[in-house]
């Protein structure tokens, strides 16, 4: 007799980011110090590389493994860098912000009050990965969020007021 599976994992949502690092191992003990990360599973390979990992963010799962060139799997640092954004909505911005900024992240975008109700702003880690964290300051309809897209200035920056 077989038991019941569930297809989505329990703890998890329908999406998921897997990011690829290098040095898997101090990636974890980052996210976990930057980002209040729980670390979940930790699976080595037999060479010493990390196959997987499954770290808590809040009520979401990021998952991780290690460099794998040899199969296509290339970290940021490998790459030049990355085109891809990992979002975190959080009750207190600033003090997650300050959090993650002194745990050793780099502002790309200073932490702001955006047109579009969040206050906002980007880091990249010191493994190449960029992160952008929020709270929702004003909750706004997407034709108002149109509008005060329409008269901001984006050559001078990304849209952040402030």
């Amino acid at each position: 007799m077989s038991e019941s599976v569930r297809p989505v994992p329990e703890g998890f949502h329908t999406l998921t980011p897997y990011l690829t690092v290098r040095d898997a191992p101090g990636a974890m003990a980052f996210y976990c110090r930057a980002f209040g990360a729980e670390e979940l599973v930790r699976i080595p390979g037999p060479d010493g590389r990390l196959l997987h990992a499954c770290l808590r963010i809040g009520d979401s799962m990021l998952m991780l493994t290690e460099e794998f060139p040899e199969f296509g799997g290339k970290s940021p640092q490998a790459l030049g860098g990355t085109p891809l954004t990992v979002h975190i909505y959080v009750d207190d911005v600033d003090s997650a912000w300050s959090r993650a900024v002194n745990a050793g992240c780099q502002v790309v975008m200073p932490l702001a009050d955006a047109f579009w109700g969040d206050r906002f702003g980007c880091l990249i880690d010191p493994f190449g990965h960029r992160w952008s964290l929020a709270s929702q300051i004003r909750s706004l309809t997407p034709e108002q969020i149109r509008q005060a897209a329409a008269e901001i200035d984006f050559s001078a920056g990304c849209g952040a007021e402030g």
